[in-house]
């Protein structure tokens, strides 16, 4: 049994984190020396999301079931983060972004569960225990949390009666592997201009998008007073409240009136909670509200996310993939067949890194980190992240439910 955790009360624990991310901002801040030359290899981000994983895996705390994550940074402040991240939101832009970026979410879909299906296959020839029993399931598990999100991973667990053992393992390896991919793509995205120049790529629509939001927020920039801080306050938790409010019985209804329900995770209150919290961010980009942004709403909402991805990074636990190993490896196959098809789709289409990145991330990660990789690219691209993150609880149960068959099939089971 793995030991206590040394710190176990969670107040300790956002202490811990809060002063890691002070630490990290104040030394990333220095224009000299030995910080500014680690600065430069190493994003400032992936140390707010590495080093509370390192935490978890030493035991000083214990991220699996601390309530920072769930219900705090889940809950609170990631649909917190969506309305203030939204609250500016440059819709015209974003769709001026063109087809392509649905293009590149739709083959990364697509390239997950045909990674599925050739991981399942590969480990059938090299290592057979592997796939052997229920792995099937628990992989029907992952997709759905590597095409949708949580709530659809947990759905696929229903439907195919995944045992708890087995469910746990994909769990960490969702953790383990897709986490570490999210790590790899906030590093690559400091890189991201050398990336498109090197490509060719058309980045004048990201381009033009920052320009827009950074002219908005210069012609709108002021001192924050207290009403201006209290405003936003108001404004971002307000619509985390009624979200929650509406959710519960949105969901509630949709369980016991609609049959199909729960293939498109419209029972789950999470769901609700993020599609009502980005919605009213949305609608008040067309109002007054908008005019926050200039106090620095978006500011604070990316507070909010650095937040949420040290909740994220503390989950980690590398040292539990010892129980089954291989399905490490089973992992890294399947994210890498993705990669590579994802990959050739964007050379094909010649698309900015931002596209891949973001294609890839949406799918992966989902509406939960999704924003934090757009926002390591611009803070501006952030709903970007939001909007396409939001679309896998639509498609995550149906897809992650073609692969379930598929594999089951392939594993002599159905």
């Amino acid at each position: 049994m793995k030991a206590p955790a040394l710190i176990q009360n969670d107040i300790v624990v956002f202490g811990l984190i809060a002063a890691t991310l002070g630490a990290v901002f104040w030394t990333a801040s220095r224009e000299q020396g030995l910080w500014k030359r680690f600065y430069t290899y190493v994003p400032a981000l992936l140390l707010c999301y590495m080093i509370p994983g390192v935490y978890n895996t030493v035991g000083l705390i214990d991220g699996q079931n601390t309530q920072l994550y769930n219900p705090v940074a889940r809950d609170i402040l990631l649909p917190a983060a969506l309305v203030l991240l939204t609250l500016a939101v440059d819709i015209k832009g974003i769709l001026r972004l063109g087809p392509k970026l649905i293009v590149m979410y739709l083959g990364a879909s697509l390239s997950i569960m045909i990674g599925a299906v050739v991981a399942f296959q590969l480990m059938k020839w090299l290592h057979p225990a592997t796939v052997a029993g229920d792995t099937w399931a628990g992989m029907a598990a992952l997709a759905g949390s590597w095409i949708g999100g949580g709530a659809n991973m947990l759905a696929m667990r229903e439907v195919f009666d995944v045992n708890a053992t087995t469910f746990g393992q994909f769990a960490v390896v969702d953790v383990g592997v897709g986490y570490v991919w999210m790590a790899v793509l906030i590093f690559m995205a400091g890189r991201a201009a050398k990336i498109d120049a090197r490509s060719g790529a058309d980045t004048s629509g990201i381009d033009a998008l920052k320009l827009r939001i950074e002219a908005f927020q210069a012609k709108h920039e002021r001192v924050a007073s207290l009403t201006d801080l209290m405003l936003i306050v108001a404004v971002a938790f307000g619509v985390v409240g009624l979200s929650h409010a509406i959710a519960g019985p949105v969901s509630a209804w949709f369980k016991g009136h609609v049959a199909w329900a729960s293939q498109f995770s419209l029972d789950a209150p999470f769901v609700w909670v993020v599609v009502i919290s980005t919605t009213c961010g949305l609608a008040l980009s067309f109002t007054r509200a908008r005019n926050l942004e200039g106090a620095g709403a978006s500011k604070l909402g990316s507070l909010l996310l650095y937040f949420l991805i040290a909740c994220i990074g503390m989950q980690m636990d590398l040292l539990a993939l010892l129980d089954r190993p291989w399905l490490f490896l089973l992992g890294l196959i399947w994210i890498a067949v993705h990669i590579v098809l994802l990959w050739a789709l964007a050379r094909a289409l010649k698309v900015p890194f931002f596209y891949f990145a973001i294609g890839s991330q949406s799918n992966i990660g989902g509406p939960a980190s999704a924003p934090v990789v757009a926002a390591a690219f611009h803070p501006s691209l952030a709903p970007v992240g939001v909007l396409l993150g939001t679309m896998g609880y639509a498609t995550g149960t149906y897809l992650a439910y073609i692969v379930g068959i598929t594999l089951r099939a392939m594993a002599g089971q159905g």
